[in-house]
């Protein structure tokens, strides 16, 4: 579904943050990346997503070349993002956001904010509610409800859980599992790195924007040389 191929990006020439990292994603599966802070992690969901451009490197999405694509031709290619921050407008209605996330294909807006209501019905009922009245875990369905609105074959998902109660995170996470259960492959950031890697098929370790370790979700949550490392022992 998405390979990336040793992708190298950063804020400037001097300040490259990926270091040649790669990357794939098979049709299905949820893959966690994890890491110290400042690994590379929401910069490489950034680059995948075209908001940031790789000076080197490869990203196909479905068997298609993407690497010279936009944001927005990511987003034709079947790539939603949504960014751990900013990711609503507060003043805007709950349906209001939903619509204006239909963009991609305005005749078909009024149909998937239906479909977004069926899924979450808490958006049903607050869907005249401003976003910012909204709990944490409300706004963060939200999010991920507008980048459902395009129909993505990927999404990517940046820290979805932070600033999150652990009843709330617990309730986003069965959300994401819910989501790939139908066939939505997702690609997230996550600092709740044990939960995020149990209900994950595969996870990655960046340490300094480069690969560090690749396995299976469950396997890396139970290594005691990784938890020591990155998960707080």
């Amino acid at each position: 579904m998405l390979v990336a191929e040793g992708l190298v990006a950063g804020y400037g020439a001097a300040e490259q943050i990926l270091k040649g990292t790669s990357l794939r994603v098979e049709p299905g599966e949820i893959v966690t990346i994890i890491g110290p802070n400042g690994a590379g992690k929401s910069t490489f969901l950034k680059a995948v997503a075209g908001l940031l451009r790789v000076s080197a490197g490869r990203i196909a999405i479905g068997g298609r070349d993407v690497t010279g694509a936009d944001a927005i031709g990511r987003a034709r290619a079947g790539i939603s993002f949504v960014p751990q921050e900013s990711n609503v407008f507060g003043r805007l209605s709950v349906a209001e956001n939903l619509s204006i996330s239909g963009f991609l294909e305005p005749g078909e807006t009024t149909r998937r904010v239906e479909e977004m209501y069926a899924r979450y019905p808490m958006l049903a009922e607050k869907r005249r509610a401003l976003a910012r009245t909204l709990s944490g875990g409300q706004r963060q369905i939200l999010a991920m409800a507008m980048g459902l609105m395009a129909k993505p074959s990927l999404i990517l998902l940046d820290e979805p859980t932070a600033g999150l109660s652990p009843r709330a995170a617990d309730e986003l996470f069965d959300a994401v599992v819910a989501l790939n259960r139908d066939g939505l492959p997702v690609l997230m950031v996550e600092q709740h790195a044990v939960e995020s890697l149990e209900i994950s098929h595969r996870g990655y370790v960046l340490v300094s924007g480069r690969n560090s370790v690749e396995g299976p979700g469950p396997d890396l949550a139970r290594d005691p040389e990784i938890r020591r490392l990155f998960l707080g022992g």
